[in-house]
């Protein structure tokens, strides 16, 4: 009962007219820049965090989860009319929604997506609501030791499951620990990688870094990419809805797509590639219709873009209870509560109640508000797959060096996105994924605390992450997840 009568709380500030509007108007922002080409979910967020900051912290996060939602929502609409999948999770729509929008069923495609998505989106957010109180609960009992492990684990299944070797993966992940460590150690005083340059005492911006990997690294990859010949966008032709036959082909991929999604993407080693994929397989071997597939098969995307939305509704879950993203989505939101010096973790359902129940209860909002919006306004949202590379990119720019100084009023920090923005583009170029990178750049400080914590608990012992049973059982996983791929590709090569 106390569940509900927090969740009815959240629900009273979230529905007040400022909250409603501020919703709206994050769900249409998200949707919007979801929607151009390339972007996706991660990028959306990193260019409209700034827009946050001139409100409350509630509003914001009001605002900042229709964004989260919105940029998930755009991104199948990419995937199904240009081929263009805004992040590795989203493959799997490509596969079968393109060929179904060049068959003309470019309307039935977008709209099992959004139906597909408020479902799982909608079974996902009851499931957090009792699922994270507990969560949190048990996160109290979690030591120093178990903490490290945990988050060693994450580093290790997010870095493996980038589709790119675990070598490139591994040294994106290393280089964004290193940029972690910049600036003045809170246990000795020292400088660190700092290089005499006093900006950097106080460590890089996290909004900075963000905004030039993801949106800055987009718009030059956007610019550089101009000339080449990309599949073409597919004009949507008539009505945009499902056939009787299509409702019944769907909402069995619908339900098991978030059966996937949901408690994959709510481990601390989770995330959304792995459940999309998952979800694509069997909805491929469960088919009465295998010849369709490849050729426009509707349940590839039905299940997919569940397991997608509910895996992205699942990483809330170590994120609000564990502090964890799992994802580069996540760690954008990690990045906002950081800007708000609100700590996610086992304590924030006490320390700060208003807050995460209004946050919880806003997801139920803006889920209901993009269902809404996606399936009448589609048309709408396709006109701006038109809008050419030379409009685009300059937005983009213009958008994210206001958003970055606006923050501090510094023009080094515009510099930093810049500076990230290139090596970004170039990492991109190169195979390397900058999801780890991001990822070790915003949870290397956290990591490096609880080592310290453990090392301090054990006078010194560096055994004693293997002496903890359960810190050692979460190591061994991680063992496993990093040479597993390996020793699969060894075996495939083999036979």
């Amino acid at each position: 009962m106390d569940v509900l009568g927090n969740l009815l709380d959240g629900f009273g500030h979230a529905l007040s007219l400022q909250n409603l509007l501020l919703a709206v108007v994050g769900v249409t922002l998200g949707t919007l820049v979801g929607v151009l080409p390339g972007l996706g979910p991660a990028t959306t967020i990193a260019l409209l965090l700034p827009l946050t900051f001139v409100f409350d912290p509630i509003g914001a996060f009001v605002m900042f989860s229709g964004i989260y939602y919105g940029g998930m929502y755009g991104g199948s609409t990419t995937a199904i009319l240009l081929n263009i999948p805004g992040e590795t999770a989203s493959i799997p729509t490509t596969l079968e929604g393109y060929p179904m929008a060049r068959k003309g069923r470019a309307g039935a495609a977008l709209a099992t997506a959004a139906i597909g998505s408020f479902v799982a989106g909608t079974i996902s957010t009851v499931v957090i609501t009792f699922l994270a109180p507990a969560m949190s609960n048990i996160a109290k009992l979690i030591q120093p030791a178990e903490y490290f492990s945990i988050m060693v684990l994450a580093f290790v299944t997010v870095t493996s499951l980038m589709g790119s070797s675990i070598v490139r993966g591994l040294s994106s992940l290393f280089l964004g620990l290193a940029i972690g460590m910049v600036g003045i150690d809170g246990m000795t005083g020292q400088p660190r990688l700092a290089f005499g340059i006093p900006e950097l005492y106080d460590g890089l911006s996290v909004v900075a870094l963000a905004v030039g990997l993801f949106a800055v690294a987009e718009a030059v990859s956007t610019a550089a990419g101009r000339h080449t010949d990309g599949p073409g966008t597919v004009a949507v032709s008539g009505k945009i809805g499902m056939t009787r036959e299509d409702w019944r082909r769907s909402w069995k991929p619908w339900l098991r797509g978030t059966a996937f999604g949901l408690p994959i993407g709510s481990l601390p080693a989770g995330g959304a590639e792995l459940p999309t994929f998952l979800s694509y397989n069997v909805e491929k071997r469960l088919s009465k219709h295998k010849e369709e597939f490849g050729e426009g098969a509707i349940e590839g995307v039905a299940g997919p873009e569940a397991a997608n939305n509910a895996a992205f509704s699942g990483v809330l879950v170590p994120l609000l209870t564990l502090g964890i993203p799992t994802s580069a989505t996540a760690s954008m939101l990690l990045i906002a509560f950081q800007i708000y010096n609100v700590q996610p973790g086992p304590l924030l359902f006490d320390q700060q109640p208003v807050l995460v129940w209004t946050l919880i209860a806003s997801l139920y909002i803006g889920n209901v508000m993009l269902l809404v919006l996606n399936l009448p306004l589609i048309r709408l949202w396709v006109k701006l797959l038109s809008v050419p590379a030379a409009v685009l990119t300059p937005a983009i720019l213009t958008f994210a060096t206001l958003g970055v100084y606006s923050i501090s009023q510094s023009v080094f920090d515009v510099f930093i996105a810049y500076g990230f923005g290139l090596l970004g583009f170039v990492l991109r170029r190169a195979g390397y994924p900058v999801a780890p990178l991001i990822l070790g750049a915003v949870l290397g400080p956290l990591m490096e605390v609880q080592f310290r914590r453990a090392l301090a608990f054990s006078e010194g012992d560096p055994t004693v992450f293997l002496t903890r049973p359960v810190s050692l059982v979460i190591l061994l996983i991680a063992v496993a997840c990093l040479a597993g791929p390996a020793v699969l590709r060894r075996g495939r090569t083999k036979k």
